[in-house]
Order: C-alpha cells, then sequence, then structure tokens
C-alpha cells in the first residue's frame, strides 16, 4: 500500500504529540512490508510520517520539486529530513522542471499520482496546502484519512 502525507508546519507542541499519537495509531494499520510512505519530507507532519513509516518497517520515498537545487543543502527546505530520511529512503524522485515538461513544484500532483492513499493533517480549513492536496485525491478516488484530533491548534 502506497500511502502520502499531507499537513500544515508550524504546529505547537501540543498539536506535535496529539498528531504523532493519531500517525502512529494509523501507520501501525498497515503491514510493514507492504508499506511505502511517500512524502516531501518536510517539517512537521511529513518526516514525522517518514520516521513512522521506517520505525514500523516499511519503506519510504521522498519528493524533492525541481527548483529545490540540491538535497541537503542548509537553505533546503527538506533540510528537517535529516541524514537519516534521505539516507534510509528506498527513492527520492526529484521533479522535472515545469519549463521541460515536468511537474516542477508541483508535489501535490506528484503525490496523488503515485499513491492509493493520502493522510491529511489539517483542520479542514479550505484553501490550504493540505486542502488542495485533499481534493487532488478525491477527485482521483483515493481515500483520504484526515489527522487533526481533539485539543489540536492550527498553525498561527
Amino acid at each position: 500500500m502506497r500511502v502520502a502525507i499531507t499537513g500544515y508546519h508550524g504546529l505547537s507542541g501540543i498539536t506535535e504529540m496529539l498528531v504523532r499519537g493519531d500517525l502512529w495509531k494509523l501507520v501501525t494499520t498497515y503491514g510493514p512490508y507492504e508499506l511505502v510512505g511517500v512524502t516531501c519530507a518536510g517539517e512537521g507532519p511529513e518526516s514525522w510520517f517518514a520516521h513512522c513509516v521506517l520505525d514500523h518497517g516499511g519503506k519510504l520515498e521522498i519528493i524533492v520539486p525541481a527548483a529545490t537545487p540540491a538535497v541537503g543543502r542548509a537553505q533546503d527546505h527538506h533540510r528537517a529530513a535529516g541524514p537519516r530520511l534521505m539516507n534510509e529512503a528506498n527513492a527520492v524522485h526529484r521533479l522535472a522542471p515545469a519549463d521541460r515538461g515536468g511537474l516542477g513544484d508541483d508535489t501535490a500532483t506528484a503525490l496523488v499520482g503515485m499513491v492509493d492513499e493520502v493522510i491529511a493533517v489539517w483542520d479542514g480549513t479550505p484553501g490550504t496546502r493540505p486542502a488542495r492536496v485533499a481534493e487532488l485525491a478525491q477527485r482521483a478516488g483515493l481515500p483520504v484519512h484526515r489527522i487533526w484530533p481533539e485539543g489540536c491548534e492550527p498553525p498561527g
């Protein structure tokens, strides 16, 4: 089962604790040998999910937008992934630039096109990045698991 993650960045400590608990519960419903987690491995839920997948024994694939100059540089927004995630990933997919016919920085479309299900760590507010990914997934007929436990605070 190929599962992608999307979610808010900049969440509070209490929200992180609540979300991490629910992510672990959901990830462990999949068999470790069948699970492939697909993520951009940014800060927050994306990297928490990646760690859950690896800790559960699943495989990890990371998507890198075309505009990212080189994975691992200090200014790289994938810095939150750290060496462990990039090194333990079974695959790293660098998106081709849009001017060359690729998706460019459209990681949402890439995520949805590569998976069977999507997890969205999000309060349901429309117009956000998680809302866009969830909408794309639903239009593609994919199940979307929304995680937003009681007591979570939206990013501020």
